[in-house]
């Protein structure tokens, strides 16, 4: 099985590349963070103030990327901020052992200025707000993602390859990725020609 794990800061994307390239090459889509929502039944925010640090509650909800990873079916997983910290880094490396499974991770990256523009908030219930920011709080938040993408790079450069989508159409982004990985790794280069033969 092949599971394609797209890691990187939050609002850069990755649940809505994740569903367009799962779509593409007929893979099943999971949001890490929706599934940890139904595996505890209950919102993100609420299962976070069950502990006393982050770190316990990474510890708790790996269980989730296990058995996401786990599952007998070819898959894009979008991640969280820390997808490839601590907790789930070992738990990551772990079933990386796994022969029946080619894991491959993605580092998205773009401009936090494109970042900014992309920014969703959401309620302790998860529901979407509708909230439109204003220069003031765009340059507050710009600071705050800036200081993300620093803290975050040295987990996120463990990821096998790095993805750049700032100059990229979102639409254009699925075949892009294709081709980026077909040139990259054999596995899923077999996959695409078994998938899509090529006609003589």
């Amino acid at each position: 099985m092949i599971k394609i794990y797209l890691v990187g800061v939050s609002c850069i994307g990755k649940t809505t590349i994740g569903k367009l390239l799962a779509r593409e090459i007929g893979f099943t889509f999971y949001d890490f963070d929706k599934e940890i929502e139904k595996y505890f039944n209950s919102p993100i925010e609420y299962i976070q103030e069950k502990f006393f640090s982050i770190y316990e509650y990474r510890e708790e909800t790996k269980v989730v990327l296990r058995e996401l990873i786990n599952k007998k079916e070819n898959s894009v997983i979008a991640s969280c901020p820390s997808g490839l910290r601590d907790n789930y880094l070992r738990e990551y490396k772990k079933l990386r052992k796994n022969k029946e499974n080619t894991m491959i991770s993605i580092h998205i990256i773009d401009k936090p200025e494109n970042i900014v523009e992309r920014l969703t908030f959401y309620d302790k219930e998860s529901r979407l707000l509708e909230k439109k920011l204003n220069e003031k709080e765009k340059r507050l938040y710009l600071k705050e993602i800036k200081k993300d993408i620093t803290f975050y790079k040295k987990f996120n450069n463990r990821a096998d390859y790095e993805f750049n989508i700032e100059n990229i159409k979102l639409e254009e982004i699925p075949k892009m990725l294709i081709e980026f990985l077909e040139l990259r790794n054999e596995e899923f280069k077999r996959y695409m020609e078994r998938k899509m033969p090529v006609s003589l």
